[in-house]
């Protein structure tokens, strides 16, 4: 498809609004063709579109949401290599990579209608009434879940497909029955315009109202005036600390607060335990270092710091891990800026006096091709605990090595942390429940727990979380991967006393959908 460089407003092009350009991070050179930001108008008008469509959406049949999710994965199929060559031209990501994030992207689509189809998810509970009850009766009480609003999602730079226009937040926000309007990335604006070019298709494929969804260009500018808009009821965003944290000031400081679902910031740290450095010292080693120089350490889950006992397993481990970091390559990251962001950091880093620099990948990064050179750097526990700014995540190829005096010190360190992602504890069978406080310390701190595997890799299923407290996101009630995503974009709505022809059909006596439900207590699909 030619691109042309506008928003998409409810099925329509937006033209006007300052111009920008995607950037070939590998070769720094400008891609065509001319973007145009949205302007206060287009935004407005969105929004408003969003606004129009939601009680239509929200009242749709389950089916007509699961064939709409499953109409855009196969319209984002049927873009082809196009798609990919593009996501490759404006990220640096190798195919390879962008078509297996195409396969999960619409996998996850099509899990998501899976999910509407069945529909237990909404949660529904009734409590039948009593009208013998003394001293007093109980009126019929029927709860369910029910689509929140209009939802605004920011693509993340990292995850051109799966984490952008049609990524988790939109599938999932679709899924609970919510009309959607997309920031693109501008890191990536062409990849970002075919697929909602794709999405608009599949409305009209679906006849459901082009409102439904709408993709606008812009910067940060155009971010907080999506968030800011009376229309806007919720907001997904997967980022940096600094955006992130910016968006959720602006949510709160609203007339009418809404909640921001941001995922921001982890260092999702590893605790070696002395037994598995001894006896899985070489698994270790290579596990970490594909682990942390995945994707040019551009993942949220990326291990950022190991901790470890010092002594002779330490001394062994460190001394594999040294080569294995030198027998990898520079790499191109997303962007110029985040290349330069990474070296820039991990420049004051290894400039600090307890800090030693330990292995780099052979040669030096060419900045002309934003590429990112993996490192790995050792400090002692002591010194970690003095200087908060170790704790603080490095977007890209580098892990900090931790060794500690002790288990009691690794104890103490995982208690420095902030919020995190993942933790994960590699250790033997024997010196596991040893660890017990360290592990419930970490049950505190991180949102997934790992034995003896690495957080790279998330699953998209029901059992997964992708979450955890601040900064790691904004409310660790939540994830962003996973069915319980969609869980993000509804609330609880309670039906009083009503006549049975007006409930939802999922709240209905005959319960017409034969979805799991929670009836006087018991967990039941039976009807009443």
């Amino acid at each position: 498809m030619d691109l042309l460089g506008h928003s998409l407003i409810a099925g329509q092009r937006a033209t006007g609004g300052p111009i920008f350009h995607a950037v070939n991070p590998a070769t720094a050179t400008r891609l065509e063709p001319d973007f145009h930001e949205a302007t206060p108008l287009a935004v407005d008008q969105a929004m408003a579109a969003a606004e129009k469509a939601f009680p239509t959406y929200a009242a749709c049949s389950a089916e007509r949401r699961a064939a709409l999710l499953e109409a855009i994965a196969t319209a984002i199929e049927a873009l082809g290599e196009p798609l990919l060559q593009r996501a490759h031209a404006e990220t640096g990501l190798p195919l390879a990579r962008l078509t297996g994030e195409r396969a999960r992207t619409c996998t996850q689509l099509r899990l998501f209608a899976q999910v509407v189809r069945e529909g237990s998810w909404v949660d529904a509970r009734i409590d039948p009434a009593l009208p013998d009850r003394q001293p007093l009766p109980r009126s019929d009480l029927r709860l369910m879940l029910r689509p929140l609003g209009p939802v605004v999602v920011f693509g993340a730079s990292n995850f051109p497909l799966a984490f952008s226009v049609a990524g988790g937040d939109t599938a999932s926000a679709l899924a609970a029955g919510c009309s959607v309007v997309v920031k693109a990335h501008p890191a990536h604006p062409g990849t970002s315009e075919m697929v909602g070019s794709a999405i608009t298709r599949a409305l009209q494929e679906c006849d459901l109202p082009p409102g439904i969804f709408s993709l606008v260009h812009g910067g940060a500018a155009v971010g907080v005036a999506l968030v800011k808009h009376a229309a806007t009821a919720a907001v997904g965003f997967t980022g940096s600390h600094r955006a992130g944290r910016a968006l959720f000031d602006a949510a709160a400081a609203r007339a009418r607060p809404i909640p921001v679902f941001a995922e921001m910031s982890s260092l999702n740290p590893l605790f070696l335990l002395p037994g598995a450095l001894r006896d899985r010292a070489g698994e270790l080693v290579r596990g970490l270092t594909a682990s942390f120089t995945l994707g040019v350490g551009q993942f949220c889950t990326k291990p950022g710091i190991v901790f470890a006992v010092q002594g002779p397993e330490l001394d062994s481990f460190v001394q594999l891990l040294a080569p294995s970091v030198q027998s990898t390559k520079c790499a191109t990251m997303l962007t110029p800026d985040i290349g330069a962001a990474f070296a820039n950091s991990l420049a004051k880093i290894v400039a600090l006096p307890g800090i030693k620099l330990l292995a780099t990948a052979p040669g030096a990064p060419d900045d002309r091709k934003s590429e990112g050179q993996p490192s790995v750097a050792l400090t002692s526990g002591e010194y970690f605990l003095a200087h908060p700014e170790l704790a603080v995540e490095v977007f890209g190829p580098f892990t900090l090595v931790v060794a500690v005096r002790s288990i009691e010190e690794m104890t103490a360190c995982a208690q420095h942390l902030d919020g995190q992602l993942t933790a994960t504890v590699h250790g033997l069978p024997a010196e596991l429940a040893p660890a017990g406080p360290l592990l419930a310390e970490l049950e505190q701190k991180a949102g997934r727990l790992i034995i003896n595997g690495f957080p790279t890799g998330v699953e998209v299923c029901p059992a997964m979380n992708h979450g955890g407290p601040y900064p790691a996101t904004t409310d660790t009630r939540f994830t962003s991967v996973g069915t319980a995503a969609l869980l993000r974009f509804a609330r609880p709505v309670c039906f009083q006393d009503f006549p049975d022809e007006l409930l939802p059909p999922e709240l209905q006596n005959t319960n017409p959908r034969q979805i799991m439900r929670l009836v006087n207590g018991a967990l039941t699909r039976n009807p009443l």
